[in-house]
């Protein structure tokens, strides 16, 4: 009997023949081509084969026709190399000679709606000016592809992965806006909605009509009994839409609808929807798109009594579609978005399935911080769940287009005696301004009075208390942006932060919108904010100044790249400290105070250091002999030179 070893490797002679046979030349340059094309795929296709195959046959392995869609899809994703741009695989080149060039700190990101920052796709290009003057070397466009008239669930019901939305422009213009960006070094980020779709999609249409191709392209249920079944332990994420998991169809079925009635989830025990899936990622790789969010990563496998997230299988999916990238289009990366316990969220991230996760817990605990003016939680984070493999990194951010959950672990709370039920509610009620005292003018969303869950809407300028005047909400917005660009990882800017953009309740005169409050902080771009940044007397201009000088620092201090922290005792529950750096080069210190009041770090606390260091945000030198005072908010990153010998406990 054959080894697994040998399995695969006779499968993958088998493959090598099959594509040896039945590949046709293309370009004028014909077999020249052809066999350029064959060389360079070919040695990926053997390294990353064995990965994709241990993947894939922990999903359809038992399958009779296994190797006919292994086969399959190996051909889909060699056609799609030959169609690549040389462009693209020159950059294939470089990236996979720096594995981890997300992680430098030149990387500095920014996400915006197409239609509400830039009018159109051809208006992004109209806007790299303005993206370079701030800094920017990745920029996220949100959903951007065909989607339904009216709810649409804001881009993220899909009705086609090869048409862009027709208000936006077109397919061509979204290439012409990934070699622009390219050009300008400006990385580009796209979201890549594989869990459903809309059910206006083709094969939604199609499932319907019974097309025999397509009907298990998604969970058909005559009746309530199996769906029944799986509520009893599935969670309701949107419960303002929908009870359970399962919405009624015109003719008495149900169908799988994790989000809304209108996004149908996708059957991935179901290989064609995989093949299908993965020439719809592979396109969009070859516009030019350098980095795919994965949108809701955890749900994209079902299993009858379990919740239906986080599961093996939907790990081994998005491991199988990675390595069919590093074969198709290595340089394109995958950024989870996994917004569930953080033991969960750092499962996605690996070289081998998410080279990028978003961060929800810093996110949250930045917060929560900012609420409670204590950094236990966030220093926990850092010090515990920060770190991560090489040639990964988190994408750290303030704010996105989605709500605030309070995403932090029951027991992590409980080492600080925080009861945690009870603190999310006090959490929700600061940030909604139903508690005495609070700053911030946030909105609830998804507020589920029969559990007691609730997430915040709202912009992070009014989330700091900028509505109402309050003197430190500049320095809030300072503080919050100085820790996403400072911490490690690759920081993400929601544009409109930058001016200090506020809330918007438009949305509730349109009906399509009124019913999700998180189009509270998705507002059109605030001209006048815009007009207002090198205005000193403004808010905006005093916050885009300081986001300004803090991106430009980040990026000419090598010890900021990286992703790797240490935490620094500062012996001060108000103050958050880290090093940043590798020993044996200069070294940052970073100081944030969370409070409005002046906080001391003690000479003893930082006897390490040398009397006098240079803060790298004002350009000037501290004396920190006698220890420390900031001031309410104060944020510094002291550069430590590779010479100090550190004698501090780090």
């Amino acid at each position: 009997m054959l080894t697994q070893q040998q399995q695969i490797q006779l499968m993958l002679a088998q493959t090598r023949s099959n594509l040896a046979q039945n590949t046709q030349p293309i370009g004028n340059d014909g077999f020249a081509v052809q066999a350029a094309d064959w060389l360079a795929f070919d040695a990926r296709l053997q390294q990353h084969f064995p990965t994709l195959i241990e993947n894939l046959n922990a999903v359809y392995g038992d399958r009779e026709d296994f190797s006919n869609f292994v086969q399959t899809l190996v051909q889909a994703a060699y056609s799609s190399w030959q169609h690549r741009s040389p462009a693209l695989k020159a950059q294939d080149v470089a990236h996979e000679a720096s594995p981890d060039w997300f992680a430098s700190e030149k990387m500095v990101g920014g996400v915006c709606y197409v239609d509400l920052f830039a009018g159109s796709l051809l208006g992004v290009i109209a806007q790299i000016p303005y993206f370079k003057e701030l800094g920017l070397t990745y920029l996220h466009l949100m959903p951007l592809f065909k989607c339904p008239d009216g709810k649409s669930d804001g881009g993220y019901a899909v009705s086609s992965y090869r048409e862009v939305n027709p208000s936006l422009g077109t397919i061509d213009d979204l290439a012409k806006v990934a070699a622009a960006l390219r050009e300008a070094g400006i990385t580009l980020v796209v979201d890549f909605i594989f869990n459903h779709t809309s059910n206006e999609h083709v094969w939604a249409r199609e499932a319907l009509a019974g097309n025999p191709e397509y009907t298990d392209f998604y969970y058909f249920y005559p009746n309530r009994e199996m769906p029944d079944a799986y509520d009893a332990t599935v969670r309701e994420i949107f419960p303002d839409q929908h009870a359970g998991a399962f919405s009624q169809l015109d003719d008495g079925r149900w169908v799988w609808t994790t989000f809304n009635s209108f996004q149908w989830d996708l059957n991935y025990s179901n290989p064609a929807t995989f093949v299908s899936m993965a020439k719809e990622m592979l396109f969009i790789a070859n516009l030019g798109v350098d980095v795919l969010r994965m949108d809701a990563v955890a749900f994209i496998w079902k299993k009858l009594g379990t919740d239906c997230e986080n599961l093996p299988e939907a790990h081994a999916i998005i491991r199988a579609f990675n390595a069919l990238a590093r074969m198709a289009a290595p340089s394109l990366l995958f950024k989870s978005e996994a917004i569930v316990h953080p033991d969960k969220v750092v499962q996605y991230i690996s070289e081998e399935e998410c080279q990028l996760s978003y961060n929800p817990l810093q996110m949250a605990l930045l917060w929560n911080s900012l609420a409670t003016r204590e950094v236990n939680l966030l220093e926990q984070a850092l010090e515990r769940r920060h770190n991560l493999p090489a040639n990964t990194a988190w994408v750290n951010y303030v704010r996105c287009h989605d709500d605030i959950g309070w995403t932090f672990a029951d027991e992590d709370a409980a080492e600080f005696g925080i009861n945690a039920f009870a603190h999310r509610q006090f959490l929700n009620r600061f940030y909604v301004n139903r508690f005495e005292g609070s700053f911030a003018r946030g909105v609830p969303f998804q507020d589920n009075p029969q559990t007691g869950d609730c997430r915040i809407s709202g912009m992070s300028a009014s989330l700091v208390g900028m509505e109402q005047g309050d003197e430190f909400a500049v320095a809030r917005m300072t503080l919050l942006h100085s820790v996403i660009l400072s911490s490690g990882g690759l920081p993400l800017i929601y544009l409109g932060d930058e001016v200090a953009s506020l809330n918007s309740h438009q949305y509730s005169t349109d009906p399509d919108k009124a019913n999700d409050s998180r189009w509270v902080h998705r507002p059109s771009v605030d001209v006048a904010r815009y007009a207002e940044r090198y205005d000193m007397d403004t808010n905006a201009g005093q916050v885009f100044a300081r986001l300004r000088r803090m991106i430009a620092v980040r990026q000419q201090t090598a010890a900021l790249g990286g992703t790797q922290l240490t935490v620094f005792r500062a012996h001060n529950p108000h103050v958050l400290a880290y090093w940043r750096g590798m020993e044996g080069a200069d070294r940052a210190l970073v100081l944030c105070n969370f409070s409005e009041q002046p906080q001391f770090i003690s000479a003893e606390t930082l006897s390490g250091l040398p009397a006098t260091v240079l803060n790298l945000l004002s350009g000037q030198s501290m004396h920190v002999g006698q220890g420390v005072l900031l001031t309410p908010y104060q944020v510094c990153w002291l550069n430590v030179p590779a010479a100090v010998e550190l004698t501090m406990a780090i």
